[in-house]
């Protein structure tokens, strides 16, 4: 039975809930407060997807109703988000780069992430914002130094959707272009919107695709990855600790803005992305007023 994980609630106030199928194949959402507060490091680390199946086939879990709320990020903010760049051969082609030899690491500010189908802001000089859909994954417990392929892939907890919004003026022009300085934007990661157990997952064969107002803009597989997750953990824990509830979001292929093929986001577009067995994102696009938290009603997911 394939699970997904996922958090409801206005923002900050998110509740924890399991979603699987019952015998009929219709799916369900199921209240995980009996087992857990949140889902986050904690509940990663202590064995959270198995102590849920069990419950679940216990019946100890109650059916709840979805309907009306917001769907926030899979998992709670992380300690950590950590990215990789230039991980598809066309991407970086694209993007006027050598494809990397060793992965390409950034830093994301963890305030970033944000819901999969909240109104998102662009910030209010940005002329060139641009959409990233990438495999996220998700730490299942500590990463340190790890010896092998088959560690890394024991601290993968799970794997979701995740937009790598760039600003590619703050990003990259002249001296003062700086891959932090474009993608450190609040609300510049929207996550989910589930997080699939890694069991359920076969994250080297997923189809990712972005459409920007209905037209088809990046379409691609993870098989075409420079570096496979199970390698983008190991060489991590080589130079950082990985905590569960870390998110890594691993690169996105090619078909964005910067190619110079579409136009960037517009204040009124519409961004979808998705990954195949991981769910879709939709996210409508206003600008940010200067001088303003950036923030605006979040949109219901259906």
């Amino acid at each position: 039975m394939t699970l997904k994980f996922a958090r409801l609630g206005t923002a900050g106030n998110e509740q924890p809930a399991v979603i699987a199928q019952d015998a009929d194949g219709t799916e369900k959402y199921f209240d995980l407060t009996p087992l857990t507060k949140d889902i986050d490091g904690v509940f990663l680390a202590s064995d959270g997807f198995t102590r849920t199946r069990a419950a679940l086939q216990s019946g100890e879990l109650s059916e709840i109703s979805a309907e009306g709320l917001r769907v926030g990020a899979p998992v709670a903010r992380p300690g950590s988000v950590v990215a990789i760049g230039l991980n598809y051969t066309a991407h970086a082609a694209e993007s006027g780069a050598t494809p990397p030899e060793v992965p390409v690491v950034f830093l994301k500010p963890s305030n970033t992430i944000s819901g999969p189908f909240d109104a998102a802001p662009i910030p209010p000089s940005s002329e060139k914002y641009d959409w990233e859909v990438e495999l996220a994954i998700v730490i299942g417990k500590e990463a340190s130094y790890l010896s092998s392929l088959d560690d890394a892939e024991a601290c993968i907890a799970g794997y979701a959707v995740a937009n790598d919004l760039s600003e590619r003026d703050y990003q990259i022009p002249g001296a003062a272009g700086q891959w932090t300085k474009g993608k450190s934007l609040p609300a510049s990661t929207p996550l989910g919107p589930w997080l699939v157990p890694a069991a359920d997952v076969d994250a080297n064969n997923l189809r990712l695709r972005t459409l920007v107002n209905g037209e088809a803009r990046q379409d691609s597989n993870t098989s075409d990855m420079i570096f496979d997750p199970a390698t983008i953990v190991h060489h991590l824990s080589q130079y950082m600790v990985l905590e569960p509830g870390d998110v890594i979001i691993t690169g996105t292929p090619e078909g964005v803005a910067l190619s110079g093929r579409f136009p960037y986001i517009q204040p009124g577009d519409v961004v979808e992305l998705e990954i195949d067995g991981l769910g879709r994102q939709r996210q409508e696009y206003y600008r940010a007023q200067a001088g303003t938290v950036s923030a605006a009603p979040a949109h219901i997911s259906a």
